[in-house]
């Protein structure tokens, strides 16, 4: 059947529409059966959502604006890594905890590291398994900390905690209410220097809009709530290297120099 060319824009637009909005497929994984009936919540549940009142921001404020004073107040009651971790999960003031992820994933590593390194998000991979930095990104990065041989004294988090949909890159918004949690690491691990990975973990963190090709390799700084200023090197990102394996050159002499400053 021939279809007219209107028609087809028409289609192709729909397609852009549901790219840009995070959509990578059209089947999921496993079916699922919508002719199977689900039981009705009991009524002690329906009390008991009924009984939660939503955030809501003030008047004049942005949802940001709500986020990010609750995020400080619930990130500083977390005296241990696990309390924080904990604090995350109690956490609603990012929005893609809404928005499909199973799981909050913080981070994982050396609780007294001397490096802290700072990735984009967790992925779908990452959310299936509950567990953050676990594909095969994660893998090339953690040999390539192992060959400069500071895997051991390293903490590895993102600028949000939840996978965004579609694998698309969190928003300057999601990370700014995520950014307290991130600070309150810097406070309770206390490293020396910290890495930057890739051109989104640059911006949620630095707040720079240069391009990751003139950051790349150069030592900046940067001074969390509540800590003094740090050392940061900016590097690719290891999904880059995946698909530019050119650049682990590049990789490589910033993981010297970290080790060096460390």
């Amino acid at each position: 059947m021939n279809a007219h060319s209107s028609d087809l824009a028409a289609y192709e637009a729909l397609l852009a529409f549901w790219h840009e909005a995070g959509v990578d497929a059209c089947y999921l994984d496993e079916p699922i059966d919508h002719t199977v009936i689900q039981p009705l919540p009991t009524p002690a549940a329906v009390q008991k959502l009924a009984a939660v009142q939503p955030v809501r921001a003030p008047a004049g404020q942005t949802r940001v604006d709500a986020g990010v004073p609750l995020a400080r107040q619930l990130a500083a009651q977390a005296n241990t890594l696990d309390e924080l971790i904990g604090a995350v999960a109690a956490f609603d003031g990012c929005g893609l905890k809404m928005m499909g992820a199973k799981n909050a994933l913080f981070g994982r590593g050396a609780a007294d590291a001397d490096l802290l390194v700072i990735a984009d998000a967790p992925t779908g991979e990452d959310d299936d398994r509950n567990q953050p930095f676990s594909g095969p990104s994660a893998r090339l990065l953690e040999r390539i900390l192992g060959a400069a041989g500071v895997a051991e004294k390293t903490y590895l988090t993102q600028t949000v905690f939840w996978q965004p949909p579609g694998n698309r890159p969190p928003t300057p918004e999601e990370q700014a209410v995520c950014l307290p949690f991130i600070e309150r690491a810097v406070q309770l691990i206390q490293p020396k220097a910290v890495l930057l990975i890739g051109a989104v973990a640059v911006r949620g963190i630095l707040s720079s809009q240069e391009s990751l090709l003139r950051l790349q390799g150069r030592w900046q700084e940067w001074t969390p709530h509540g800590h003094e200023t740090l050392p940061v090197m900016t590097t690719f990102h290891p999904g880059f290297l995946l698909q530019q394996p050119l650049a682990k050159g590049a990789v490589w002499r910033d993981m010297l120099a970290v080790a060096a400053r460390l």
